[in-house]
């Protein structure tokens, strides 16, 4: 059995109790068990990263750079140890677990590059003799909550930016899938992170939630999940001058014009939707097609689908693993069971894979529904699973009104060779991540990330945009004399 210790004020610590990490491939493995840490350990954690603040924030931004350049590296040199945990732990195939492992690796490098910018404006001053510029700084100590589907990759999508700009951070990571995040902060600290800067809390949320998000230290959480917990969160802060930067969930559409060129449109929108098995905050679950090429389109869909391998990630054949967690595929099957109460018909998939070992895993079967209408859940309300559903439209108004019509508003895609529509497209969907013949997923390292309305805060995560969230701006006047 492996057993695992986290990382807080630079020291790898265990605890009294531990929480065991199973395959969701096969219930039975215990992939590795961690410190199930208390209050009192959270508390020491935020004691530990006001000291490393207060270091950290005078280090010069080339040291700061070294350090993610080489924990890049060792990610990279370690890259099938890490990629087989996250598949052991979240399910998802070896490919797919070995780009997340690649792409955090590029957002320390991204980061990096970075760090080693000034941040700031050269201002003129309507006053004689004065010189007058912007400058960036750390705000502090940030509270990082990361979620199970991308255990490796948001981890480093919100740690790179705010410790490359000077700020300190105690980070949770998802109770189902730690040993990823503890990857992450095990490459920095190798590479000589200074002690306190990250602290890493794994434990159950329930008994260490107050000592996480009331401590008065806070100056900022970001956090990734549902809509249920991001209220909760923001709530909670109400009163107090912190700042949430908020990823939360998304209902996503790709539209699909009687113009398009079919195939390629069928074969984006299966990637979108049934890459990591559904499980992407960004991945499409609704599909708007044109009437006239609806029965088309659905056949072609269907097909690409029904070619889908489903099994445990670790296996090579493997095109769709298993959802991260015994209750996230229930929750998923009774998104379904629902569906069907309603009207939806099933096209292909629709339940359970409990073919063969598979019966010990959290199998579903790539869904895709058709006879859905705007008033049943399943068009309205997320599913974070391999479910896909299809409506058809009376034209391009009709299907711009379909994709807005939700609550939420993170990514949206289009099919068309119709340039004048593409770009009516762009201008009129309400969502952050607007794709035109290409899927709502996939939005690299450098470019803003985030939502519109219930899919996020005014935050954006990635890029350069994120400085708005992990730095504060300082005015400086200077008056040379005369």
């Amino acid at each position: 059995m492996r057993t695992l210790e986290t990382l807080v004020g630079g020291e790898w610590v265990a605890s009294a109790d531990w929480i065991d990490v199973l395959d969701p491939a096969d219930v039975r493995i215990l992939v590795a068990r961690v410190p199930a840490l208390t209050a009192k350990d959270v508390t020491r954690a935020f004691d530990h990263a006001e000291r490393g603040f207060a270091l950290w924030k005078r280090t010069s931004p080339f040291e700061r750079a070294r350090i993610f350049t080489a924990a890049a590296r060792l990610i990279r040199e370690r890259v099938e140890e890490i990629a087989a945990d996250v598949t052991a732990e979240n399910g998802k195939t070896l490919t797919e677990a070995t780009g997340e492992t690649l792409k955090s690796a590029d957002f320390l490098e991204y980061y990096a590059g970075l760090a080693r910018q000034g941040y700031g404006t050269l201002l003129h001053d309507v006053r004689p003799n004065h010189r007058t510029h912007t400058q960036r700084e750390p705000i502090g100590v940030i509270l990082v909550i990361s979620p199970w589907n991308d255990p490796l990759i948001t981890p480093a999508r919100k740690l790179a930016p705010l410790l490359a700009t000077g700020n300190a951070a105690v980070f949770k990571p998802a109770t189902e899938t730690p040993v990823s995040g503890l990857h992450f902060s095990r490459a920095l600290h190798d590479a000589g992170l200074p002690p306190g800067v990250l602290n890493v809390v794994t434990g159950r949320t329930a008994e260490i939630e107050e000592a996480l998000l009331d401590d008065p230290r806070i100056v900022g959480i970001t956090f990734t999940g549902s809509n249920a917990v991001g209220n909760r969160i923001r709530r909670r802060l109400a009163d107090r001058n912190v700042r949430f930067q908020g990823e939360l969930g998304g209902k996503n559409a790709s539209v699909v014009l009687k113009d398009a060129d079919l195939p390629a449109a069928a074969k984006a929108v299966v990637a979108a939707s049934f890459g990591q098995a559904g499980q992407r905050c960004t991945a499409t679950s609704r599909v708007v097609v044109e009437r006239p090429v609806y029965e088309e389109f659905t056949r072609l869909l269907v097909a690409e689908v029904e070619k889908l391998k489903v099994g445990s990630g670790s296996d090579p054949a493997t095109t769709l693993g298993p959802l991260a967690g015994v209750k996230q595929r229930n929750g998923v099957l009774a998104d379904l069971a629902g569906a069907v109460e309603q009207g939806a018909t099933v096209l292909t998939g629709g339940g359970a894979d409990t073919e063969g070992e598979r019966v010990f895993g959290c199998y579903v079967q790539p869904t895709v529904l058709g006879d859905v209408t705007a008033e049943m859940a399943i068009w309205r309300e997320e599913v974070f699973g391999p479910v896909l559903v299809l409506r058809a439209v009376e034209g391009f108004d009709a299907a711009v009104e379909a994709v807005n019509d939700s609550g939420f508003g993170l990514a949206a895609a289009v099919f068309t060779r119709d340039l004048a529509c593409a770009h009516r497209f762009v201008d009129e969907a309400e969502c952050g991540q607007v794709a035109v013949n290409s899927t709502t997923t996939g939005w690299d390292v450098h470019l803003p990330f985030g939502g519109f309305h219930d899919s996020g805060t005014a935050y954006k995560e990635q890029g350069e945009e994120v400085l708005r969230f992990s730095t504060r701006v300082k005015t400086v006047a200077v008056h040379f004399g005369g």
